[in-house]
């Protein structure tokens, strides 16, 4: 089979997330110093929360976006072993989201959309933000509409037939986004846009804060699926092994689907629109997701001690040692895993309703989610493309050598960045926040922190650099890749008799639906039914 376009397709979504990557960590080392207040010249409250909403839209939407569905797109085609269902509207939602990003990029840029990446009103940016948002959307949305497709049309194909891990792990994220965009959809379609063009004079705050938590911590996972997918199905084969259980794969997919969506209100557990009763429920759900990351854990790290001992590794931790550490991809998937544990153990106290109370919007909360997101999921990215690019190309990747320090360079300067945020939030230094009076005595403490997260911030920047000119050198590399096969892991068990649970989603996005409707319907059909003070739910 023919894979350039999907190869096409994917580079083309690869490199627009790379790109506004770069840009986005070198506005979050300019965040970092801004806040130390050491060069007065580049003072400025104003360009400081333009810089925190943009750097926020472009990690959080762009890159993981882009991302995503350059990946979903090439791993579909590769593992199904068929062309894309249809490659013009594939290329369509591309050019779809690309718009969209370029248009929310001047508003951002031009200080004009200083609404962070959560949107929340009563902040307001330039319609042109709310629009290019949506449009970003609605082009993935195209990408969900092919996933589905493509696992659909191959299993008419192939009766009775089990889908390949990697696919059924990717249809399940199209799923996933699709039902996790609708909250800040509605509330972008319904309500910002027409506020942000007059058409109504105010929003129900309460109402968009509901809808945006019906998105705010599901797309986390979102982020979080390719990663896991490329740890289940790509590194075991890249380390010389099997995946210890396809079948644990695909139960830690499902549980994902299913937890992951409805919990959203653990970011509202200090917000007065909801009662405790509904935040409970979501803090239930929240410690229930954390069941497939440890499954995950469990399976991945089991995965590679096959490996390791496969290559001859002895004794008890011998297979450590024995593992290709020098592989770009199996060194981010140990180093992912790493950073998994700590960021993981942040979350568990974030979720929390009465520990929540003690880090609520403190430093603790960006350094949990740094770890989490920029550590354990951007290195798989980048790990992942370590591996793809040669591939997808046709070129031998420039330089192992540059890939493997550029991952080691992730990694350190992550761990220099968020470490102090966690001892800083713990000493209640806010989040989000332009300046800081470092010449009271209360906060004298904090600036060897701030010092130590500009080193880690100076070092993330290089990292991020080395890693783009290593993949652009790649694309002019005179030297061919000399195997274009992408290589999934194969199981360890026989996966031929696969239950018909753990090879559809009919079931599950059925139960899926039950779920949101429970965890969501009352609170948000309430702002239709209480008196508001003349705030409309609605625009229409």
């Amino acid at each position: 089979m023919n894979n350039k376009n999907a190869a096409s397709l994917g580079l083309a979504n690869m490199w627009v997330a790379f790109i506004f990557f770069a840009v986005a960590a070198l506005l979050g080392l300019y965040q970092t110093v801004e806040r130390m207040d050491i060069i007065p010249g580049i003072k400025s409250p104003e360009l400081y929360f333009a810089s925190v909403s943009t750097h926020g839209v472009l990690m959080g939407f762009v890159l993981t976006t882009f991302f995503v569905v350059g990946f979903g797109y090439y791993a579909a085609t590769t593992s199904l072993k068929q062309e894309l269902w249809s490659k013009s509207f594939a290329w369509f939602g591309f050019w779809l989201s690309l718009v969209g990003v370029l248009i929310a990029a001047v508003p951002l840029l031009t200080g004009n959309a200083s609404v962070l990446y959560t949107f929340y009103p009563p902040l307001m940016a330039h319609p042109a933000f709310y629009i290019g948002a949506t449009l970003l959307v609605v082009g993935s949305w195209v990408w969900c509409l092919q996933m589905v497709m493509m696992m659909r049309s191959w299993k008419k194909a192939n009766p009775g037939e089990t889908v390949p891990l990697v696919m059924y792990g990717t249809t399940a994220n199209a799923i996933l986004w699709f039902i996790t965009s609708l909250g800040v959809a509605s509330e972008v379609l319904f309500q910002l846009i027409p506020w942000s063009l007059g058409i109504i004079d105010t929003v129900d705050v309460g109402l968009a804060r509901t809808l945006f938590s019906w998105t705010l911590h599901a797309i986390v996972y979102f982020w979080l699926f390719p990663a896991y997918i490329a740890l289940y199905t790509l590194v075991p084969a890249a380390a010389g092994g099997k995946v210890f259980s396809d079948q644990m794969g695909r139960v830690a997919f499902i549980l994902l689907l299913l937890f992951s969506v409805p919990i959203g209100f653990h970011h509202l557990y200090m917000d007065p629109f909801q009662a405790a009763g509904w935040k409970f429920l979501h803090m239930t759900g929240t410690f229930m997701v954390s069941v497939p990351t440890l499954l995950t854990g469990f399976t991945v790290i089991a995965s590679l001690e096959v490996a390791g001992r496969l290559r001859g590794g002895k004794g008890l931790f011998g297979w450590i040692g024995a593992l290709p550490w020098k592989n770009p991809i199996v060194l981010a998937a140990l180093l992912a895993l790493l950073m998994l544990t700590f960021g993981g153990f942040g979350g568990m106290i974030n979720a929390s309703y009465s520990m929540n109370a003690m880090v609520h919007n403190t430093q603790w909360v960006t350094g949990h989610f740094h770890l989490i997101f920029a550590g354990t999921t951007v290195i798989m990215y980048f790990g992942t493309a370590y591996y793809l690019w040669p591939k997808m190309t046709g070129k031998a990747l420039y330089s192992n050598g540059l890939a493997v320090s550029q991952l080691w360079f992730w990694f350190i300067g992550m761990l220099i960045l968020t470490l102090p945020w966690h001892q800083l939030g713990l000493a209640g230094q806010p989040r989000r926040i332009s300046s800081t009076p470092y010449d009271e005595s209360l906060v004298q403490s904090w600036i060897a922190s701030e010092y130590a997260m500009i080193a880690g911030g100076v070092i993330l920047v290089v990292s991020a650099l080395m890693l783009v000119y290593n993949l652009l050198k790649t694309h002019g590399n005179s030297q061919a890749e000399s195997n274009l096969e992408v290589e999934y892991a194969e199981s360890l068990h026989s996966t031929a008799s696969m239950p018909k649970l753990m090879n559809s989603f009919g079931f599950w996005v059925a139960l899926i639906v039950i779920y949101m409707i429970a965890s969501y319907g009352y609170p948000i059909l309430q702002f239709f039914m209480m008196e508001t003070f003349g705030t409309v739910p609605w625009s229409i």
